[in-house]
């Protein structure tokens, strides 16, 4: 099915999945900050290894339970394991070491940019002509960014200015890895996907791991229950409830998370760790936000709907 069709009718059951998915992947930022913070015991690609490789393995018996396809041709295995590095150690690993001092909330901001560098990257993939109005909502969404970064660049220093930089670079690794899986599908289900990508970046977290010479993690209490959330909620419960949500509501409607997930973080951020929430980064968020809105909007607008 495409998933560009947009004569689904809106049901409980998909709003539910989709509310699933708000809380979920808003929350990750904040698990990923206390599973890395000074004093958890766990070194940044250390924790990616413990998530991706644990869920990969969840995500494969549950996919032979099921009896779904799990071999593939080795074009596609290769497809699914360079994106598996560019989605998992590639941007998830920034992520994980940026969180070491950046606020969740401030990392969660920068990666709602997302579908921005998706759109953008997308054009130049495909050499498309865009339109104006397309151009404009980039712009806009970029000038968020701009107001979200350019005042912690001019203030920061050694490893701030390096979490800063990995967190705009974050985003546009996952944006790669995502366009690379559209433009090379492959035979598999979402489900078996999934887990390749999972056990792919698993072992790129491992490799990272012994060439960065982490030490060896000695979790808290606190940090074991952040990689079990992670591993469960974020990678098992999210997916899940991610693809529920696509197949039962309108694309237009379940991708509403790209607006909500970050707006679901600076609250928690907030709430539970008292990270500070500034005018500039709230106008950071509306205009990234208003962006992101417009590019959607676009992009369905030369898409026709199509079963």
């Amino acid at each position: 099915m495409n998933h560009l069709h947009q004569d689904k009718q809106v049901t409980a059951k998909g709003v539910a999945y989709l509310v699933t998915v708000y809380f979920v992947w808003g929350s990750t930022y904040l698990a990923i900050r206390y599973g890395v913070r000074d004093g958890s015991g766990i070194p940044p690609f250390a924790l990616g290894a413990m998530r991706t490789l644990v869920a990969g393995g969840m995500l494969f018996a549950w996919a032979a339970l099921r009896g779904a396809q799990i071999r593939l041709p080795r074009s596609e295995l290769a497809t699914l394991a360079l994106a598996g590095l560019l989605m998992w150690p590639g941007a998830n690993g920034l992520v994980n070491w940026a969180e070491q001092r950046a606020d969740s909330s401030y990392a969660a901001l920068l990666l709602g940019a997302l579908p921005i560098w998706t759109a953008l990257i997308d054009a130049v993939w495909r050499r498309q002509r865009v339109s104006w109005r397309l151009i404009a909502f980039l712009a806009i969404g970029f000038a968020g960014i701009g107001l979200l970064t350019i005042p912690k660049l001019l203030t920061s220093e050694g490893a701030n200015l390096a979490s800063i930089l990995m967190l705009i670079a974050a985003p546009i690794s996952w944006a790669v890895g995502s366009l690379l899986q559209l433009h090379r599908p492959v035979s598999v289900s979402p489900l078996v996907s999934s887990a390749y990508l999972h056990l792919m970046g698993g072992v790129g977290f491992v490799l990272l791991f012994f060439i960065t010479r982490e030490p060896w993690p000695v979790p808290t209490a606190q940090a074991w229950a952040a990689v079990g959330y992670l591993t469960l909620i974020g990678s098992i419960v999210g997916f899940t409830s991610y693809v529920q949500a696509l197949h039962l509501l309108p694309t237009s409607i379940a991708m509403t998370y790209a607006y909500v997930n970050p707006v679901v973080a600076v609250i928690l951020g907030w709430i539970m760790l008292r990270e500070g929430v500034s005018l500039v980064m709230v106008a950071g968020m509306a205009l990234t936000l208003v962006g992101v809105w417009g590019v959607f909007r676009e992009r369905y607008r030369q898409s026709p709907a199509s079963a």
